[in-house]
């Protein structure tokens, strides 16, 4: 089992109740209470916090980019990947994920990885997403396109780094006379891509034909089994059986010394969910376009007060009860935690550990337990029940390239 250390590395230092205020704290609130010297604070311990995991044993960090909003301060997941492909030497970067249809130039993008993917000598995992419904408007990108940029960048980047150049692509929403760029991928045919996801039906089926893991992000235990159902049923009629290392799942998990402590610290992250602070209005998150038209037309009703909000607006209680959220000692985690990986059986795990204004005394103390205790449990505890993650298994296409960079690598040093 590949587990992964993950923040939203959240920007929490501004007066919350000018959000209240305002109402929403994504796309138009302004960035005037954006504090650049505490901008410049948080980033830096941030980076601490990932050496930290790395050093207590964490498998991978995981990266994701947001825009004009302050619950998440990476506006480009690359410059961190590069930073920790350079100060790491161990863990996995996964990137999970660059927004392909913000991406005006994929050829740009395909370099811009195959440098991180160099210079961490082959530890980079490349995620790729739809990016979300705010992230359209606040990059001027049409939304009513967003799935077809992201299937035909993903497309050309899968060539780039396969195929060697030069090449023209006349595609529909990307033209390049000269397709030739000379950074590419150490891994070989190119790194591993893992999706990321919540319950869009069409990304599940599309990951599931490309035989890429599906990180399921946060979801209740009944609907991950129906991504996986989904997934499975797919892959079978792709010609394959999925397997652990197909799954992903990333779950919020704060470790203390006192379960008192936990669950404190562990409220915070209600502030992503707009508990203290208030997120995008329903309308922006899902512009016109951007989803199914069901989909749509349940997220509009519940803007103008005629329905319920169509994910659910569960109470702190409510998602410690139900597992979504844990929060205790690392005993009490480990078992807790135990449950929800029986019944979700993932290869990959991601543990969204801190969020908010938890300090960073807390924050390094939440590290330390969660990857030097609760992960080494839940790790032997997965391997019992057989929940391998992508390199244990193996993908055939990785098979052979995979021994051979170590063969390489070896011989290099």
């Amino acid at each position: 089992m590949h587990m992964m250390y993950f923040t939203e590395q959240p920007m929490s230092a501004y007066d919350a109740q000018e959000g209240l205020k305002y109402g929403a704290t994504a796309l138009t609130f302004s960035n005037k209470h954006y504090d650049p010297l505490e901008g410049s604070r948080l980033y830096n311990e941030y980076i601490e916090d990932y050496l930290l995991a790395e050093e207590y044993g964490a498998d991978g960090i995981m990266l994701n980019e947001h825009h004009n909003a302050p619950f998440c301060m990476q506006a480009k997941t690359n410059i961190f990947a590069s930073i920790l492909a350079a100060m790491t030497k161990r863990v996995k970067i996964v990137i999970l994920g660059n927004p392909l249809p913000l991406a005006e130039n994929p050829v740009r993008l395909s370099e811009e990885l195959s440098m991180i993917d160099m210079i961490s000598k082959g530890r980079l995992v490349s995620g790729f997403v739809r990016g979300g419904g705010q992230e359209q408007l606040a990059s001027g990108v049409n939304p009513a396109f967003n799935r077809e940029r992201f299937i035909e960048a993903h497309d050309l980047i899968q060539k780039i780094w396969t195929e060697p150049g030069p090449f023209r692509w006349e595609g529909t929403h990307y033209q390049h006379r000269v397709v030739n760029p000379w950074a590419v991928p150490m891994q070989k045919p190119y790194p591993r891509v893992w999706i990321p996801g919540v319950l869009s039906k069409e990304t599940v089926i599309w990951t599931a034909q490309q035989r890429y893991p599906y990180i399921a992000l946060n979801t209740a235990i009944d609907a991950t089994k129906a991504i996986w159902d989904l997934y499975s049923q797919t892959a079978s009629e792709c010609g394959y059986t999925a397997g652990p290392e197909n799954f992903g799942y990333l779950i919020r998990v704060h470790v203390q010394d006192t379960e008192e402590k936990a669950l404190r610290n562990a409220r915070q992250f209600m502030w992503m969910q707009g508990e203290f602070t208030g997120l995008a209005h329903p309308v922006w998150a899902n512009p016109s376009g951007y989803f199914s038209p069901t989909g749509r037309r349940n997220f509009v009703q519940f803007a103008v007060g005629r329905a319920k909000n169509p994910r659910g607006n569960p109470t702190f209680e409510d998602q410690i009860a139900s597992t979504m959220i844990i929060a205790g000692t690392p005993d009490q985690v480990i078992e807790r935690l135990k449950y929800v990986v029986e019944n979700t059986r993932p290869g990959i795990m991601g543990i969204w550990a801190n969020d908010g204004n938890v300090s960073k005394e807390d924050r390094q103390r939440c590290i330390k337990l969660l990857c030097g205790e609760v992960m080494p449990a839940i790790k032997e505890f997965g391997a019992g029940l057989g929940l391998k993650d992508p390199w244990e298994a193996d993908a055939p296409v990785h098979l052979r390239y995979s021994t051979d960079l170590a063969q390489r690598q070896a011989a290099a040093e």
